[in-house]
């Protein structure tokens, strides 16, 4: 169901850009506005993504560093140490 106009969006832009856009627009037998919405809509969803995988990342860090300073980590060198006997297990299988 189409929205109402509620406001117009007024943008300066190349000539040249301006005719592809209206001949892809065409082409897809769609209305540039409607191409517009489209894009809108889009890059809208796309931000608020890379928004909300930000705070994710804020907040895992955030519990990391609560959980290195409550003692709860481990030092480079014992994760190290782990990975090199697991690594000299697979090669010992192989």
């Amino acid at each position: 169901m189409p929205m109402p106009k509620a406001a117009v969006f007024t943008m300066k832009l190349e000539a040249d850009l301006r005719a592809e856009f209206m001949a892809a627009a065409e082409a897809s037998h769609r209305p540039a506005s409607q191409v517009m919405r489209e894009l809108m809509r889009e890059f809208i969803r796309r931000e608020q993504g890379r928004q909300e995988h930000g705070d994710f990342l804020q907040r895992k860090v955030a519990a990391a560093r609560l959980s290195v300073h409550a003692g709860n980590g481990r030092s480079d060198a014992a994760v190290e140490a782990d990975f090199a006997a697991r690594r000299a297990g697979i090669a010992d299988q192989a």
